[in-house]
């Protein structure tokens, strides 16, 4: 069943979405060539509570880390550990943070030193299409637009988009309806309507869109073993259009064309 939040529950939301963008700025800072994944993971944990939230990932289905670590061919769910990163990795960070009961849920891809071009390209181009994706976030509109804009703007640019894992409602759950694929048709599905949160995370790879799943249970990958990259906002519609709650840079308009990422916010 979709929630809608009240303005009420978006401003708690919101607050939870600060600790999560604060924190995911500090891990980005910090992912250098030497670095274990574990490190990081160690960082997000005190970072969330020092902040007054609490690591939405624990214990979650039995996950026990404050956030996802996936290293180059690793699309989502990688496990922090004693991997230590190196130059030229490609790291994707997953995270969320419950306040007050309300749940909030980013991830970045980030690069590790000195990436190949083709690892820029894809980060880009991934940030694009969750950047299209919201755009579409308009009372009005409906679910598949969304997908249907990131599909769009991966396929032309030559990359895949992962079918087996989508975004999805969040709120008092991590994880609520309704799911948002990274693909589909325009104009079909639900009708947005005021007050939905979603988290939109394109899951996008260099090569071919087929996953699957590590025998640790959590780690999916790439089927080919080529470069993934994962970003993700959670966004609520409002009656002035999609609100990033997970904001940790400032945009002048909430689309591809007119993204332009100035300044991390100010602690």
């Amino acid at each position: 069943m979709i929630t809608i939040k009240s303005p009420r529950e978006i401003e708690i939301m919101r607050r939870s979405g600060k600790i999560t963008a604060k924190t995911l700025a500090r891990l980005i800072e910090a992912a250098k060539p030497g670095v274990t994944t574990r490190d990081l993971d160690r960082i997000a944990d005190e970072s969330i509570r020092a902040l007054g939230g609490i690591p939405t990932f624990i214990g979650y289905n039995g996950y026990p880390s404050a956030i996802c670590t996936s290293v180059n061919d690793e699309v989502v769910h990688g496990m922090p550990g004693l991997r230590t990163l190196l130059d030229g990795d490609l790291l994707s960070i997953d995270i969320g943070t419950t306040l007050e009961g309300y749940v909030s849920d980013s991830a970045v891809t980030v690069a590790v030193g000195r990436v190949s071009e083709t690892a820029q390209r894809l980060m880009r181009v991934t940030q694009e299409c969750l950047m299209a994706g919201i755009a579409q976030m308009q009372a009005g509109n409906r679910l598949g637009d969304i997908g249907h804009a990131v599909q769009q703007h991966a396929e032309a640019e030559g990359f895949g988009v992962v079918r087996a894992l989508v975004g999805h409602g969040v709120g008092r759950k991590m994880h609520e309806d309704p799911q948002v694929p990274n693909y589909g048709q325009a104009g079909t599905g639900t009708i947005l309507r005021t007050g939905l949160v979603l988290a939109i995370e394109p899951m996008i790879t260099e090569g071919s869109w087929e996953v699957e799943t590590l025998d640790d249970g959590w780690t999916v990958v790439t089927e080919d073993g080529k470069l993934a990259a994962h970003f993700e906002h959670t966004i609520a519609i409002t009656d002035q259009g999609p609100k990033i709650l997970t904001l940790r840079d400032v945009y002048e308009h909430p689309d591809v064309a007119n993204y332009r990422p100035q300044q991390e916010v100010a602690a």
